[in-house]
């Protein structure tokens, strides 16, 4: 049974594996990310949060997902590529997953466990964040429409 995030690895854009152990001891915001959604231009907010507060502690880690309205259709170099030109992201893009059902990538089942939804525990759309502490437990989970700057203050309190 898993007892923070960093029991878990993730696959990268190149199809290797990450363990988040790597990000231990740091402040982690983890997003479901899609290119083609109404919330991808919170890729800019997500980065000027990196870009604040990295040197602090903060990553920023950004799991592709093509599960909502099919809003994340391309390959993984794609997704990478999009997100260069576009947004210049310089913090962890990852390979694509799934945050629900059958296939569910086993960190979105813990992370989900940990700070559940309103309605239900599952991840409604895409850019649902959590915020994770220097320890590696879930802190606090925001929706779709809670703008990364909005989190700005939460980032603060555990850095």
């Amino acid at each position: 049974m898993a007892t923070s995030i960093y029991d878990f690895s993730v696959p990268t854009s190149s199809g290797d594996e990450k363990a988040l152990q790597d990000y231990n001891g740091k402040v982690l915001l983890i997003v479901n990310t899609a290119s083609k959604c109404g919330f991808t231009p919170q890729y800019e907010g997500l980065q000027a949060l990196y870009d604040q507060y990295h040197e602090r502690g903060l990553v920023v880690i950004a799991m592709p997902c093509n599960q909502f309205g099919k809003q994340e259709p391309g390959s993984n170099a794609e997704v990478q590529e999009f997100c260069q030109i576009n947004y210049g992201l310089s913090f962890p893009v990852m390979g694509k997953i799934d945050v629900n059902g059958a296939n569910r990538h086993p960190l979105y089942s813990y992370l989900t466990e940990q700070a559940g939804g309103l309605i239900t525990d599952g991840i409604k759309w895409n850019f649902t964040k959590f915020l994770v502490g220097r320890d590696g437990q879930v802190v606090k989970r925001f929706g779709s429409i809670s703008k990364p700057e909005a989190i700005a203050a939460d980032i603060e309190k555990l850095l």
